[in-house]
């Protein structure tokens, strides 16, 4: 079992799996985007998705799908720092993460006191990101991506997926932690830079993941590897998604980043429960 992280004076345990809920900020986002448009629809929406099993809420101020538009920094901060604050004062015991890859926007939502900063570029995109967050108090999501959101649909290609998505962990990892930091999460990227079989070649061979000794997260939520196989849109993926899910928990996920929390934390509890007979 992995260690249990002190992040900004909370702990963050991996005895059993935990839920992180997405929370979009952004108009754009392939499922969800525009949804909440005041505070007291995040609130609202937040204290839901706690009372249904959340235990991380993810908050993310620009869009990741492909192809997405750009945003700049400082239009990502407008979007994030007056929710991170209302956050922060309604739960002030629920662990907060941001999903950026900047560190300018990690350095205030870190300043607010969010717990987790997840980062879809694994510390590639912002030359200053692993300086910040080693000096921090936070945990940090590295995740695998090829290419940028802008082109990484466009054939992605690998030698051997499993791999080189490995050798890029190994060299990132050891980044950070020759600058003395390793509260970190991996996460494989599920469509981010990968075509459909690449997807399922990575989740058949998650436990390979597990060599480097670091809890991993996986977000598959009502994407299109779902889709494209059972022939669904993502608003008709719930159940693809607890499918996938399912096999993710059995091959070693510590977090379940997703969409819908009730039917995660249903099916961690099934999982547990199974495993323990």
């Amino acid at each position: 079992m992995y260690k249990t992280y002190l992040t900004n004076g909370k702990q963050l345990s991996f005895n059993k799996p935990h839920v992180m809920a997405i929370i979009n900020l952004t108009p754009d986002s392939f499922f969800d985007g525009g949804k909440l448009t005041t505070i007291n629809q995040l609130i609202e929406e937040a204290s839901v998705k706690i009372s249904q099993g959340a235990t991380i809420l993810d908050i993310g101020a620009v869009s990741s799908k492909p192809n997405a538009q750009q945003v700049n920094v400082e239009d990502e901060i407008k979007r994030l720092q007056e929710p991170l604050i209302e956050l922060r004062k309604a739960f002030p015991h629920v662990l907060l993460s941001v999903d950026t890859f900047s560190s300018k926007v990690a350095e205030l939502a870190i300043s607010l006191g969010v717990d987790i900063i997840n980062d879809i570029s694994g510390g590639t995109s912002d030359s200053r990101m692993i300086d910040v967050i080693s000096e921090s108090n936070v945990a940090y999501v590295l995740m695998h991506m090829q290419g940028n959101p802008q082109t990484m649909q466009i054939n992605p290609h690998y030698t051997h997926v499993v791999n080189d998505i490995n050798l890029f962990f190994t060299k990132q990892v050891l980044a950070f932690k020759n600058k003395g930091f390793y509260k970190l999460m991996l996460d494989v990227g599920f469509g981010f830079g990968k075509t459909t079989e690449h997807n399922y070649e990575i989740l058949k061979n998650l436990k390979e993941f597990e060599m480097h000794g670091l809890p991993l997260l996986v977000g598959m939520s009502r994407k299109s590897m779902i889709n494209k196989v059972i022939h669904t849109k993502p608003n008709e993926a719930l159940n693809g998604t607890t499918v996938l899910n399912t096999i993710a928990l059995q091959n070693g996920a510590s977090i379940l980043r997703v969409h819908d929390v009730l039917e995660a934390k249903q099916c961690i509890d099934l999982i547990d429960f199974y495993n323990k007979i």
